[in-house]
């Protein structure tokens, strides 16, 4: 299809995603094939806005545990989206990619300050917008920080790419084989049956604001392309929209 699907978009990466199965720090050869990836979407001229996590390099969950105080402990895991976001970058512009880094805290020997009509801009001039450092708050995931930012620069819909996860399961596929995928579901029926997609913040955001999302596997093949362009229903579609059907578990695959 000529007419893509989506014009603008915000893609969500896990730190995990970055490490090449490593399962911490960096994988370069992981990242220079993401970015060769996206470039491919960049020059089919869709705006493309990123928000990347740091589970790679720090879990402030398990920083609690160990009794780091909560708020210093997510201000630690922002530090870390920061790492993600310049090698993301780096990797990017190596592909001829122009891309910008705004972190919601400051850092500004590395990054542009987070300025929405900035961003937007960036996004209009064909540059790729990676947004670092979560919402600048503790106690909000970078989740949380994906749907805002998607909601704030305009983007028609909210990617959320998970690693070897082709969607939403009633039971983590990974424990439990017989689990069963939701091919679309409504923002209350994923709240109210706690599927975990993302924490209740940025879904009950999504849904006051009738955001879809889309979850699947950004290691399948030509996944973005599939659902940007060709418009085709992969992974679990969660929306306001009810439909007939909606909520019932679809087979694997």
């Amino acid at each position: 299809m000529d007419r893509p699907r989506y014009k603008r978009v915000l893609l969500k990466i896990s730190g995990e995603s970055l490490t090449g199965g490593k399962g911490f720090g960096i994988d370069f050869p992981t990242v220079r094939n993401i970015a060769a990836y996206l470039q491919r979407l960049t020059e089919r001229g869709i705006e493309l806005a990123i928000v990347v996590g740091g589970g790679n390099f720090w879990r402030g969950q398990t920083a609690e545990k160990n009794g780091m105080d909560q708020a210093t402990a997510d201000y630690a895991g922002m530090l870390a989206t920061i790492i993600n976001a310049l090698a993301l970058q780096d990797a990017l512009e190596k592909c001829n990619v122009p891309t910008r880094v705004q972190t919601a805290v400051s850092v500004q020997a590395v990054a542009e300050p987070y300025i929405r009509r900035r961003a937007i801009r960036h996004l209009e001039k064909g540059r790729v917008v990676i947004f670092a450092g979560g919402t600048g708050n503790p106690f909000m995931t970078t989740d949380t920080a994906a749907a805002l930012r998607t909601i704030e620069i305009d983007a028609e819909v909210l990617l959320m790419a998970k690693n070897q996860v082709d969607g939403v399961y009633d039971a983590d596929p990974r424990l439990h084989p017989e689990a069963r995928r939701y091919d679309r579901l409504t923002h209350i029926e994923a709240l109210n049956n706690r599927l975990g997609i993302m924490d209740s913040t940025a879904l009950s955001l999504c849904m006051d604001n009738k955001l879809d999302i889309i979850v699947f596997d950004l290691f399948a093949p030509h996944s973005l392309e599939r659902i940007i362009f060709e418009g085709e229903h992969i992974g679990t579609l969660v929306t306001s929209r009810v439909s007939p059907g909606s909520g019932a578990a679809g087979g694997k695959g």
